[in-house]
C-alpha cells in the first residue's frame, strides 16, 4: 500500500477482537484510500485495554493518523485513550453518534463497545465516522478551550 494513504490505527481488547476483525475487512473494502493497521489484540486471549488504547493514541497524538478501539463497553478504551495529548477518544453507538462526534468534536479515535452494539451498527457507524469531516466554525472555539485544558492553561 502506498505509505500516502491516511493510516487509521486499530485496536482491541479481547472482548472486542470479532469485531475488530470484522470491521478491519469490511472497512478495507468500503475505504481503498485508507491504510488499516492491526494494533493488536491479536487473538481473544485476555489482555489490558489500557495497553491497546496508549499503542493506538501515542499514534494519534503524533499525529500519525486516527484511530478506532473496540473493548466490551467502548468506555475503557475511551478514558484510556483521552489520556494522550492530541487525542479526542468519543464512545459512539449509532451513526448519529459517530457523525456528530467527527463534526461538532473532531473526533480522532473512535471507541465502540462490542457487547453493546451489533457489527452491523457498529460497522455503520465506523463508515460514517470515517466518511465525515469536521465542520469547524462555531466548534473551532470549543476545540481550543479543550486543547487549553490539556495544556494546564485554563
Amino acid at each position: 500500500m502506498s505509505s500516502s494513504k491516511k493510516k487509521i490505527f486499530v485496536g482491541s481488547d479481547h472482548a472486542g477482537f470479532s469485531l475488530k476483525q470484522f470491521l478491519l475487512v469490511s472497512l478495507e473494502k468500503e475505504f481503498p484510500h485508507l491504510k488499516f493497521e492491526d494494533c493488536g489484540c491479536y487473538n481473544d486471549e485476555p489482555v489490558d485495554y489500557p495497553d491497546v488504547a496508549k499503542t493506538v493514541a501515542e499514534k494519534v497524538g503524533k499525529g500519525e493518523g486516527s484511530g478506532i478501539l473496540i473493548c466490551g463497553s467502548g468506555i475503557g478504551q475511551s478514558i484510556s485513550a483521552n489520556k494522550i495529548k492530541g487525542v479526542r477518544a468519543a464512545v459512539v453507538w449509532n451513526g448519529t453518534a459517530a457523525r456528530l462526534s467527527r463534526q461538532h468534536n473532531d473526533a480522532n479515535v473512535l471507541c465502540m463497545g462490542a457487547r453493546l452494539l451489533g457489527s452491523e451498527v457498529a460497522l455503520e457507524a465506523a463508515k460514517i465516522w470515517l466518511a465525515t469531516p469536521f465542520e469547524g466554525g462555531r466548534h473551532e472555539k470549543r476545540l481550543a478551550l479543550i486543547r487549553k485544558i490539556e495544556e494546564g492553561n485554563v
